[in-house]
This record gives structure tokens, C-alpha cells and sequence, in this order.
């Protein structure tokens, strides 16, 4: 698991205005900043698709957009050699409720998130190469490792994560 920075400071302030102020024109520099983490995410595998996570669908409602689908283009255009970026296969889908994460210890998000997720049975077809798995913020790993987990159960094989920023 690969992180471009840490959760705080200028850093937290900008992935915040992304995502809940609608900034949508912030993906590009965010996108940019996260291909740093999706390369070494994905060095040992070229040739590698990235699959961002899934949003909770009440949140990309709300939102009107998908954040880390957005972000994942992005860092896809802006990685070293994008002269042939990686794909990016939205290959994972809600199959549950789950309660949102903010607030929420350890072992609540696993057992939250447990089983929530699944491959979109025809996006996860499209995928014969090697996965890193990306997300917008790290903070427990319950969600990369359930994100991980509903890959790996369609038969894909997820090599690395990247994420934007991590919470210490």
C-alpha cells in the first residue's frame, strides 16, 4: 500500500474542497500528486488496470459525482509514462448498506464493511491484467482490504493499493 501523503495541513484542506465542496477542478493536481503512489503501487507489475473504490451510493447522490473514480483518471493521465496510462475499470460495486465510516474504530469499520462489496460481474470481466486497488484516504485499511477481498474473489489478482493521503 502506497500513500502520496499524509491526512492534514494543506493536504486534508484540498481533498476536502474536492470532495465535499464540489471542486471537481482539483482532480487534476490531486490526480497528479496520487500517480506518484499508484507507480510504486503497480512497479513490480506493468501493464497493471487500476480499480478505484466504490463509493456508498447515497454519497455519490449526494455528491453527484464519483471522487475517487475521478481521481484515479486523473492519476492514470498524469502518471510516469502516460503515454500509456493503466486502465481504469470501475470494477467494484456496493452489494450492501453500510453505515458511513467517519467516527467509526477498527473493528467497527471491518465488521461495517465486511462482505460489502462485490466485482460488477461484467467490468470485472474486462480485467485480465494485474490490480492496484486505489482510494482516496487510508485509515484503518477496512476498506482497501474489503475492496481486496471482492477482487480476489472474481479471480483478479490485486498486486498493490494506492491512496491519496493517510491518516497517522
Amino acid at each position: 500500500m502506497w500513500a502520496a501523503g499524509p491526512y492534514a495541513g494543506r493536504d486534508r484542506s484540498l481533498l476536502l474542497a474536492f470532495k465535499e465542496r464540489h471542486a471537481r477542478a482539483l482532480a487534476a493536481p490531486l490526480g497528479a500528486r496520487l500517480a506518484r503512489a499508484v507507480a510504486q503501487a503497480g512497479a513490480a507489475h506493468p501493464g497493471f488496470v487500476l480499480v478505484p473504490v466504490a463509493p456508498r451510493p447515497g454519497a455519490r447522490r449526494r455528491r453527484g459525482y464519483d471522487p475517487v473514480l475521478l481521481l484515479a483518471c486523473a492519476a492514470a493521465r498524469a502518471g510516469p509514462g502516460s503515454a500509456h496510462p493503466p486502465r481504469v475499470v470501475p470494477a467494484l460495486r456496493h452489494r450492501r448498506r453500510v453505515a458511513d465510516q467517519v467516527g467509526l474504530g477498527r473493528e467497527h469499520r471491518r465488521a461495517n464493511l465486511a462482505g460489502a462489496l462485490e466485482a460488477h460481474p461484467r467490468n470485472a470481466a474486462a480485467i485480465r491484467e494485474p490490480v492496484v486497488v486505489v482510494d482516496d484516504i487510508l485509515t484503518t485499511g477496512a476498506t482497501l482490504a474489503e475492496a481486496a477481498r471482492a477482487l480476489r474473489a472474481a479471480g483478479k489478482d490485486v498486486v498493490g493499493a494506492a491512496v491519496l493521503a493517510e491518516r497517522r
